[in-house]
C-alpha cells in the first residue's frame, strides 16, 4: 500500500533536486575522460580526503542507512563490534598493500597476482570478486527499492530499473572520477541527514526526558550492551568476531575487494592513499556507532509513541486479507496495553528502580512480536506468489521518517538513503567493470588494442554489469535483514581471496600452481560450510556451527593449509612452522564442533597464527624493488 501522500512538494523538490545534482554533477565535471588511466584510475590526482570519503561511501551504502538503525531497535549496540576490526586491517593495508599496489602501478589488485603467480590465479581471484560483488550490487539496488516501494506505492520491479539505470547513466559517462567527485557531495549529504535525524528524535521525546534518561531507558531494556566478550563462535556480534574475524574481513574488502582499491589507487602518491585510508579509520567505526545510537533513540522515542506490532506494511497489509487477522489483532490490543503500561511507568520521568518492570513488559512484547512473527510466515507459506517477510528491522527507521518527521526533513532523509544507495553502488559497478575489462578481456583476450578501446569497453562493461545488478535486484528476496546478507556474501569469498593475497605477499615459495589448486578446494569447502553448516540449521531454527563471520578467517587459514602443504618441502622453517599451527587450529575447530566442547583455545592458537602472519614473516623484498 502505497504513503506517497505522507510526502509534501517540498520533500518532493528536495529529493529530486539532490538526485539530479548528483547524476549531472558526475556526468558533467568528468566528460573529459579520454584514456584509461583517467577512467580507471581518476588520473591519479585524488588527494587524501577525497579517498577517505570516498573509501566511506562506496561502503557507506542505502543498507547501512536503511538496516543499522533496525538492527539496533531490535538487537541494540552490539553490531558495532562487527567493525572493531577496521582499524587494525586499515593499519596493516597502509604498511602492506598500499606501497605494493602504487609501486607495480597496477589497474586492479588481482594484476598483481599474475606478477607473483601466474594469469590463472590472476583471473580466479578476480571471477570471484566478480561473482560476490555482482551480488552484492543488486542488493544494494533491492534496499532503496524497498523504501521507495513503501513511499510512492510503486512496484519493486520499476524502482529497481529506475534505480539501476541513474547510477549507470554517471558511471559509464565519467569512470573513476565520477564515483568519486559525487561521493563528495553525497558523504555531506549522508552526515547532515543523519545528525539531523538524531536531533530530530531528541526533540520528539518527552520533555521531562534528557539524552541521560534516554540512555537508561535503553540500557534498561538492554540496548545499550555494546560489549561481549562470550567466546561462543556462533554468536555473530562479539569482540572476537570482530577483532579477529572482522581484520580478516575488513583486510579482504577494503585490501582485496577492487570496488574499495580502485578507490584508493587514484591516489596522488602513497601518502595520500595512506592517509586516506587512515582518515575512514578513524571515521568508520565512530560513524556506525553513532547510526546505532539513533537506532537505539528510535526505540527510546517509540516507548512513549504508539508503534506497530511488526514494522513490515506488506505483512500487515497481507494479515488483513487472511483467515488470521482476528488473531493478529488480539496480539496488537496486548501489545498497545503493553506500550500503556510503559507511558504510565515513564509519566513522571524515568526512575532506576523501574528497571525489572521494564524488562519484564519488553520480554512480554518480544514474545508478542515472535508470536505476530509465526502467523506472517504461516501467510508466506500459503502465498505461492509473493514472498511475505516477517523480520522487519528494514522498516524500522523508513517508518520513523515517514510518520514523524516535518516537511522537507522526509524529502533529505530519503535523499540520504538514495545518496548512499546510488555512491555504493556506482562503486561497484565501476570496480566491476574495470576488472572484467583489465583482468579477463584485455589480458586474456584483446591485449594489444589501444586506450580509446579500453575506454569503450570499460563503458560497455559497466552498462552490462549495471543490467546483471538490476536483474539480481529484480528476483532478491530479504534474508534476515539487508546488511547482514551483503556481509554473508562476503563472508562466504572474501577469506579464500584474502589467503590468496597474504600467500603472495608473505610466503616466497609458494607457487600458482598450489594457489590456485588450493583456492578452488577451499571456496568449494567454503560453501559447503555455509549451506550445511549454517544457512540448513538456521533455516530449521537450529544454532549454526559457527557465525557467518568466522568464514572470513576459516577460508584464509584454508588457503593458506593446502597452499602450504602442498609445497611443504620447499617452504623455509617460519613457514613449515606455521602449517604446523594452522593444522592444529583446524584440528582443534573441528574436534570442538563434533564434541560440543568449550572453544575458547580457538581464539588463543588463532592469535598465535595472526601472530606469525604478521610478526615472523618477512615481506617478499623482491616485490617492492621491482622497476
Amino acid at each position: 500500500m502505497g504513503i506517497s501522500n505522507k510526502l509534501h512538494y517540498i520533500d518532493w523538490i528536495i529529493l529530486s533536486v539532490t538526485l539530479v545534482f548528483i547524476v549531472a554533477y558526475g556526468t558533467y565535471i568528468t566528460r573529459k575522460n579520454a584514456n584509461v588511466q583517467d577512467y580507471i584510475k581518476g588520473g591519479n590526482d585524488s588527494k587524501w580526503w577525497t579517498i577517505g570519503l570516498s573509501v566511506m561511501a562506496t561502503q557507506a551504502s542505502a543498507i547501512t542507512f536503511l538496516s543499522t538503525p533496525g538492527q539496533a531497535f531490535h538487537s541494540g549496540m552490539g553490531f558495532v563490534q562487527f567493525y572493531f576490526g577496521l582499524p587494525i586491517a586499515m593499519i596493516i593495508i597502509c604498511v602492506v598493500f598500499i606501497p605494493i599496489y602504487h609501486k607495480l602501478k597496477v589497474y586492479t589488485a588481482y594484476e598483481f597476482l599474475e606478477g607473483r603467480f601466474d594469469l590463472k590465479t590472476r583471473s580466479l581471484a578476480a571471477i570471484l570478486f566478480l561473482i560476490q560483488r555482482g551480488l552484492a550490487a543488486g542488493i544494494t539496488i533491492f534496499a532503496p527499492a524497498i523504501i521507495l516501494s513503501a513511499v510512492l506505492g510503486w512496484d519493486l520491479l520499476t524502482l529497481n530499473i529506475i534505480i539501476g539505470f541513474l547510477v549507470i547513466i554517471y558511471t559509464v559517462s565519467g569512470g573513476t572520477k565520477a564515483v568519486n567527485v559525487t561521493q563528495k557531495q553525497q558523504m555531506i549529504i549522508i552526515f547532515t541527514g543523519m545528525l539531523i535525524a538524531f536531533f530530530m528524535i531528541m526533540s520528539q521525546l518527552p520533555a521531562n526526558i534528557t539524552f541521560k534518561n534516554a540512555l537508561e531507558i535503553a540500557g534498561a531494556s538492554n540496548k545499550m550492551e555494546v560489549l561481549d566478550f562470550s567466546f561462543d563462535l556462533s554468536n555473530r556480534y562479539t569482540v572476537w568476531t570482530g577483532v579477529l574475524g572482522g581484520t580478516f574481513l575488513m583486510l579482504s574488502y577494503f585490501g582485496t575487494d577492487q570496488s574499495q582499491v580502485q578507490r584508493y589507487l587514484s591516489g596522488k602518491s602513497v601518502r595520500e592513499s595512506q592517509l586516506g585510508l587512515i582518515f575512514n579509520g578513524l571515521l568508520k567505526v565512530p560513524m556506525q556507532f553513532f547510526i546505532l545510537l539513533i537506532g537505539v533513540m528510535v526505540f527510546v522515542f517509540y516507548q512513549f509513541n504508539p508503534s506497530p506490532l511488526n514494522f513490515n506494511p506488506g505483512a500487515n497489509e497481507a494479515i488483513e486479507k487472511s483467515i488470521y487477522v482476528e488473531e493478529y489483532q488480539q496480539l496488537k490490543q496486548e501489545h498497545i496495553n503493553i506500550e500503556n503500561n510503559k507511558k504510565a511507568l515513564f509519566a513522571d520521568g524515568f526512575q532506576i528502580e523501574e528497571k525489572e518492570q521494564i524488562q519484564d513488559l519488553n520480554t512480554r512484547d518480544l514474545a508478542l512480536k515472535a508470536k505476530s512473527k509465526v502467523i506472517i510466515d504461516k501467510i508466506d507459506k500459503e502465498n505461492t506468489l509473493d514472498k511475505i517477510e516477517s523480520n522487519d528491522k528494514d522498516y524500522v527507521f523508513i517508518h520513523f521518517i515517514l510518520n514523524n518527521l516535518p516537511r522537507g526533513l522526509i524529502g533529505l532523509l530519503l535523499a540520504v538513503i538514495l545518496s548512499a544507495a546510488m555512491s555504493s553502488t556506482a562503486s561497484e559497478l565501476n570496480a566491476l567493470a574495470s576488472t572484467t575489462a583489465m583482468d579477463l578481456y584485455k589480458r586474456n583476450i584483446k591485449e594489444e588494442k589501444s586506450d580509446e578501446h579500453f575506454v569503450k569497453a570499460s563503458k560497455w562493461f559497466t552498462l552490462a554489469w549495471g543490467i546483471i545488478a538490476i536483474s539480481v535486484a529484480c528476483v532478491a528476496n530479504l534474508f534476515d535483514n539487508l546488511i547482514q546478507l551483503v556481509n554473508i556474501i562476503g563472508s562466504i569469498f572474501y577469506g579464500n581471496v584474502l589467503g590468496i593475497f597474504l600467500l603472495a605477499f608473505f610466503f616466497k615459495k609458494v607457487n600458482g600452481n598450489s594457489v590456485f589448486k588450493s583456492a578452488v578446494i577451499t571456496q568449494i569447502l567454503i560453501c559447503s560450510i555455509y549451506y550445511f553448516g549454517i544457512y540448513k540449521l538456521e533455516s530449521q531454527d537450529l544454532e549454526p556451527v559457527v557465525s557467518y563471520l568466522w568464514l572470513n578467517f576459516i577460508g584464509c587459514i584454508l588457503v593458506l593449509f593446502f597452499s602450504l602443504a602442498f609445497v611443504f618441502k620447499s617452504i623455509n622453517r617460519q613457514s613449515k612452522i606455521t602449517l604446523i599451527v594452522t593444522s592444529l587450529v583446524i584440528f582443534k575447530i573441528t574436534y570442538d564442533i563434533l564434541n560440543d566442547v568449550s572453544l575458547n583455545i580457538i581464539h588463543v592458537l588463532s592469535l598465535i597464527v595472526l601472530f606469525f602472519f604478521l610478526g615472523f614473516f618477512s615481506i617478499d623484498k623482491t616485490i617492492l624493488n621491482e622497476k
